[in-house]
């Protein structure tokens, strides 16, 4: 197939972009443009890709069926397709898509053969999915399993690297513990424990592999602790205290962290302690107007 791209500026592209797209024509595709994006001057390819070769990224988060049928009702209603999605390619005839995995599946619901795409030289950036990914909006346990996903990834591709090494991509160290807890039980309490997470669940030195094995031990921790609370709510339950903030109410009550502490405790003895604060709360002195008061105090303005 003869390149008919256009370049813009009109300079020669770098080689990789210029690989990348006749590796894209070999594919079935078409390159519509090779341009300069305007922050860093990247070299991105424009192109109309075959959809049966665009996959979402293999630490994706899980579709959301309700934002899909939203986009497929849309596009119908539209009858067009007008938002192309970023993607990078690991190899010849696939390309990954960090941002539009909801508008690709939308798009195949709708029995469309090709997806109008910038296609990415460098691969990297599908591992920058949190920072890229702006059609809606992660929720903590899609961005926690999100990055667990990624971590492992990587943990096999490169081994000597370290969880310093992907701050960017990881975003928080917590995410990582709160990812590896969501695998197990989807319906974990993150969103009550992240606040205590936050502030002493930090980046490990050790490399990818080495640091997996710590994060598996700090996630039993959690659990721990978990154990400890649900059956705490389960006696307050008992005495018909049922109220959605109730978990959150308990941990403010047991953590062994306070806003005018300097110096932190380590991860282990943080989880140990609060575990042990949560054992020994006495349920038959909470009312439920403490935990409804807490809800209001703490709920964002």
């Amino acid at each position: 197939m003869t390149s008919t791209w256009t370049t813009f500026p009109s300079k020669e592209p770098s080689r990789e972009a210029r690989a990348l797209a006749a590796q894209v024509e070999r594919d079935g595709g078409r390159v519509l443009a090779i341009f300069q994006e305007p922050i860093g001057d990247h070299w991105h390819l424009f192109c109309v890709l075959p959809l049966d070769q665009v996959e979402p990224t293999p630490f994706q988060r899980d579709l959301s069926p309700a934002h899909m049928k939203r986009l497929h009702e849309v596009m119908r209603k539209l009858d067009r397709f007008v938002d192309p999605i970023v993607v990078t390619s690991p190899g010849p005839g696939r390309y990954w898509t960090p941002n539009g995995n909801h508008r690709r599946a939308a798009l195949e619901k709708l029995k469309g053969k090709h997806i109008p795409a910038i296609v990415i030289p460098d691969t990297a950036v599908a591992y920058q999915i949190l920072a890229l990914n702006t059609e809606k909006a992660h929720n903590l346990k899609e961005k926690s399993l999100e990055v667990i996903r990624m971590y492992r990834v990587l943990a096999e591709e490169r081994e000597r690297a370290t969880e310093d090494d992907y701050g960017f991509q990881f975003e928080s160290a917590h995410f990582v513990t709160l990812g590896l807890l969501y695998e197990k039980n989807r319906r974990f309490a993150g969103g009550a424990f992240a606040p205590i997470l936050r502030r002493v669940d930090k980046f490990l030195k050790a490399t990818l592999p080495k640091a997996l094995e710590e994060r598996e031990a700090r996630a039993e921790l959690v659990r721990a602790a978990d154990e400890a609370l649900s059956a705490v709510v389960a006696g307050l339950k008992k005495r018909g205290i049922r109220h959605p903030y109730v978990k959150n109410f308990v941990l403010a009550r047991a953590t062994p962290l306070t806003r005018a502490r300097k110096t932190l405790p380590s991860f282990d003895v943080t989880f140990r302690k609060l575990a042990e604060n949560v054992r020994a709360l006495d349920v038959a002195k909470i009312r439920y107007e403490d935990v409804a008061r807490s809800a209001i105090m703490g709920a964002p303005v």
